[in-house]
C-alpha cells in the first residue's frame, strides 16, 4: 500500500499522526501588513520565529493512500490508474454506528437528543412581505412525522409504496419525507422546475401512488398532468382542499389539505415501521441533460453512511460544528445536494431555514437568517464575486490600491500554510468583514458544487469571505460527495480534492479522447467505487450494466489526477463530438476556456460531424457589454446593442484573443456566434435546475440561428 501526501495547514488537525493523535494549531502571527518589504522573520517576544512557524505549517500531511497499482490496458480492456482511498479509510471503511444505519436513524435520534432545538424555520407573508423566521422544533416535527406518516397509511401506503413530493424547498417538503422514511415508504422527489411531462413520466415510471403538492402546483398538476388520473390521493402543503382545485370531479380524487391530513394521522395513528439499511429509501430522478429521467435508487445504508463519512471528515478540524449551525437552503430539494447537507445538519442538531421562494430575494433571506453555512452552485459564487467587484470599482483608487494590497498579503500567507482566520486578522477587519457581511455576517463555511468553478473566484472567496472554503464533486448516483477538500489550503484551487470517507477513485483510459490514466498528467474517465454508491437505475437493468461494470460506476467526467491523490475535473467524455475532418472536440472544456472572456456571460459551443467548423451561441456579459458600447459611440438599449454586427464581431475577437492564449487548435477556434440578450434558463428548459447545459434542447431551441449562420459562412468561404 502506498502513502500519498498532502500539505496541511494549522487549523486542519493531522489526519494520522505517528501516534494517532491530533495535534494543535500553533500559536497566532502578529497581524502586521507588509506593503513593500518581506515580512520579518526576526523573534517576536513569546513567540516562536515566524520562519519556523511557516515552516511547520507547510510540513506534508497524509490525506490519502493508494491501494492498488495502475494496470495497462489488456484484451481490448482499457487502461486504468491507480486506485486512491481517503486516508480516514487506510484500513478500510470504516464501521457505521450501530444505532444509526438508516436515514430514519438519522432523524429519529436526532429528534430524541434534540427535541427542543429549532429545527425548521421559513419566512410568513405579511401584507406582501416576507416577516421573520418562524421556527419548529425537533419535538414538534418529529410529532407532525409520525401524524403524516399514519394518515398517509390510512390512505391505504404500505411499505414500499411510492410517495411522490413535488413543490418548492419548505418544512412540509422535509415532514414529508422524514414520514416515508419512518413508514418505510419510498419517497420520489420531483423537481419543482420540471415541465409537465416530465411530472407524467415520473409518476408513471415510479409508480407512484400519493403526490404531496405544494398548493401552487396543485392546479398544474390537474390540468397540465395526465397522472393525476391514476394517484390514488394527492395532498396540498397548505390549506388548499378538493374544491379548490380545477375541475377535481374530472379527475375523480380525494384532495386533502396539510392540515386535514394531520387530523387524519391523529384520528388514527400508527407505529412506524422502520426500515431495513438495504431497503430503498428514495428514487430521485435525475433532470438529465438529455432523454427521460432516470430514476437513481439510494438506500437508507447509503444515506446513513454519508452522514457517518461527515462526521469523521469534520472530527478532523477544531472548528466544530455546534446546535447554533444555520443552513439556508435554497437549491432544490429535490437534488441530491441539498438532501444530504440537511441530513447531516439534523443529525448534528442544528438548524435549517428555508429561503422564501424567490431567488431574487436571496439576499434579504441571507440578511435574515444569517447562516453559518452557505452552499451555491457556481453561478451563486460567480454573482457574489460580481456584486464585489462592482462595489470595488466604485472606490477611490487609494482604496482600491489598498484592499489590493490587503488581498495580495492575506493571500502570501495562506499559501504559505496559514489557516485563512490567522493569515491576516488585521486585513480581516479593515476591508474583507464587508465582504462577510454580504451573506449575513456569520457564515463560517462555503461550499460550492455542481459544477467547476474558477480558480481566480475560488481563490477570491478563499481570502476575503473570512469563512472556510471549499469545493466538493459527486453525483446524485455517488449519494453526493464522491470527493471532499480541505479548507486552508491554497494548493486546492481548481481541484474538487481527495475522496470522501466511504469512497474509493481511480481513472480510466478514453482513447477516442486521448486520455491516459498511466500517461503523466494522468487523465481519464472517473470511476467510483464504494459504500455510499446507488443500487442503480430504476427499471433499466440495461444502463445499470454499461455504467457499472465490477463495482465501479463510470461518471462520464474526465478527471486528472495528481500523484497524492487529488482529482481535477477537466472534461466531459459525453459532451464530445467529431468535426467532418475527424477532429474530435469537447465542447465543455472549450465552454469554460471561453467563457474567460470579460464579454461572455455565458456560452454553448456546437459542431457536427457534418461540418468542420465550430459556432457558439453566446450570452453577453451585461455591464461590460454596455461599457464597450460607450466606448465606440454606440447608443441603445442591451438588447439593441446585441444586434449590432461590430458588436458580434467584437465578441469574435474576444473569442479568438482567449483561444490563441490558452493554446487551442485551429478546429477549436470559434468562427461565428449568435449573440443571445437572455442567459440560457430552465423556463425554456434550456439548463437543468443545476444549470448544466442541454445540450439536444438548445440545438432544438436555436436551429434556425445555426442553420442560418452556417449557411452564412459557408457563403463567405466558397
Amino acid at each position: 500500500m502506498k502513502m500519498a501526501w498532502y500539505a496541511t495547514t494549522p487549523n486542519v488537525v493531522s489526519l494520522l499522526n505517528s501516534n494517532g493523535s491530533g495535534r494543535k494549531p500553533y500559536r497566532n502571527r502578529p497581524a502586521i501588513v507588509y506593503f513593500n518589504k518581506a515580512p520579518n522573520m526576526t523573534q517576536s517576544s513569546g513567540n516562536p520565529p515566524l520562519w519556523l512557524e511557516r515552516k511547520r505549517n507547510m510540513e506534508k500531511k497524509i490525506y490519502t493512500v493508494q491501494v492498488e497499482e495502475g494496470k495497462p490496458g489488456k484484451d481490448g480492456n482499457p487502461s486504468v490508474g491507480p486506485v486512491y482511498r481517503n486516508a480516514l479509510a487506510k484500513d478500510g471503511f470504516p464501521p457505521l454506528d450501530t444505532d444509526m444505519r438508516t436515514s430514519w436513524d438519522v432523524f429519529r435520534v436526532a429528534a430524541e437528543k434534540y427535541s427542543g432545538n429549532r429545527m425548521l424555520g421559513w419566512r410568513e407573508f405579511i401584507q406582501g412581505k416576507a416577516g421573520p423566521y418562524i421556527w419548529k422544533s425537533y419535538k414538534e416535527v418529529y410529532e407532525e412525522v409520525l401524524q403524516i406518516g399514519s394518515a398517509m397509511r390510512q390512505l391505504s401506503a404500505q411499505p414500499g409504496s411510492r410517495v411522490g413530493i413535488y413543490g418548492p424547498n419548505c418544512p412540509q417538503w422535509v415532514i414529508a419525507m422524514e414520514a416515508c422514511n419512518g413508514f418505510n415508504l419510498i419517497c420520489v422527489p420531483l423537481y419543482d422546475t420540471l415541465g409537465s411531462g416530465s411530472i407524467d413520466y415520473i409518476v408513471d415510471h415510479a409508480e407512484i401512488d400519493i403526490v404531496l403538492v405544494h398548493e401552487k402546483k396543485l392546479n398544474t398538476l390537474f390540468s397540465d398532468c395526465t397522472c393525476a388520473r391514476t394517484l390514488k390521493a394527492i395532498v396540498s402543503f397548505g390549506s388548499a382542499t378538493r374544491d379548490d382545485a380545477e375541475d377535481p370531479s374530472k379527475v375523480g380524487l380525494n384532495v386533502y389539505s396539510w392540515n386535514e391530513l394531520l387530523k387524519m394521522g391523529r384520528d388514527y395513528p400508527s407505529e412506524p415501521c422502520s426500515p431495513k439499511p438495504n431497503d430503498l429509501c428514495t428514487i430521485m430522478y435525475t433532470s438529465g441533460t438529455s432523454g427521460t429521467p432516470k430514476g437513481v435508487m439510494i438506500t437508507h445504508e447509503a444515506l446513513a453512511t454519508y452522514v457517518r463519512g461527515v462526521d469523521l471528515y469534520m472530527d478532523l478540524f477544531e472548528d466544530k460544528m455546534t446546535v447554533d449551525d444555520v443552513f439556508l437552503s435554497f437549491l432544490p430539494l429535490a437534488h441530491i445536494l441539498d438532501r444530504v447537507i440537511e441530513e447531516y445538519f439534523f443529525h448534528k442538531g442544528a438548524s435549517v431555514g428555508y429561503y422564501q421562494g424567490d431567488l431574487n430575494a436571496l439576499r434579504d433571506d441571507l440578511m435574515e437568517l444569517k447562516p453559518t453555512l452557505f452552499v451555491g452552485v457556481p453561478r451563486v459564487f460567480e454573482r457574489v464575486h460580481e456584486g464585489i467587484q462592482k462595489a470595488l470599482s466604485e472606490l477611490r483608487p487609494l482604496r482600491r490600491m489598498i484592499f489590493n494590497a490587503l488581498y495580495n498579503h492575506k493571500l502570501s500567507w495562506m499559501r504559505s500554510g496559514y489557516a485563512h482566520s490567522k493569515a491576516s486578522p488585521l486585513a480581516d477587519f479593515l476591508a474583507f468583514s464587508k465582504v462577510k457581511a454580504r451573506l449575513g455576517g456569520r457564515v463560517r463555511l462555503l461550499i460550492s458544487g455542481g459544477a467547476p468553478l474558477s480558480n481566480d473566484i475560488e481563490e477570491f472567496l478563499r481570502v476575503t469571505s473570512c469563512a472556510h472554503f471549499c469545493q466538493g464533486y459527486g453525483m446524485t448516483e455517488t449519494c453526493g460527495v464522491s470527493t471532499i477538500g480541505y479548507p486552508d489550503d491554497t494548493s486546492l484551487v481548481g481541484t474538487v480534492g481527495v475522496a470522501a470517507t466511504f469512497t474509493e477513485l481511480r481513472l480510466e483510459e478514453v482513447p477516442e479522447m486521448g486520455y491516459d490514466p498511466l500517461a503523466q498528467p494522468s487523465r481519464g474517465e472517473i470511476c467510483v467505487r464504494g459504500k455510499t454508491l446507488f443500487s442503480g437505475y430504476y427499471k433499466d437493468p440495461e444502463l445499470n450494466n454499461q455504467v457499472i461494470v465490477d463495482g465501479w460506476f463510470h461518471t462520464g467526467d474526465i478527471g486528472e489526477m495528481r500523484p497524492d491523490g487529488v482529482l481535477k475535473i477537466i472534461d466531459r467524455k459525453k459532451n464530445i463530438f467529431k468535426l467532418s475532418q475527424g477532429e474530435y472536440v469537447a465542447a465543455e472544456y472549450l465552454e469554460k476556456i471561453y467563457c474567460f472572456c470579460s464579454i461572455v456571460e455565458d456560452i454553448w459551443v456546437y459542431g457536427d460531424s457534418y461540418r468542420s467548423m465550430l459556432i457558439a451561441v453566446v450570452a453577453p456579459h451585461v455591464d461590460n457589454t454596455m461599457k464597450w458600447a460607450e466606448k465606440n459611440g454606440h447608443k441603445g438599449s442591451f438588447v439593441q446593442i446585441c444586434a449590432l454586427d461590430d458588436f458580434k464581431s467584437h465578441i469574435l475577437q474576444e473569442l479568438r484573443s482567449i483561444g490563441e492564449k490558452n493554446k487551442l487548435r485551429g478546429f477549436e477556434m470559434i468562427r461565428g456566434v449568435v449573440v443571445e440578450p437572455v442567459t440560457f434558463d430552465i423556463e425554456r428548459d434550456l439548463v437543468t435546475p443545476t444549470m448544466k447545459k442541454k445540450r439536444s434542447q438548445m440545438r432544438k431551441y436555436y436551429q434556425a440561428e445555426i442553420d442560418e449562420l452556417y449557411q452564412g459562412l459557408e457563403r463567405k468561404s466558397a
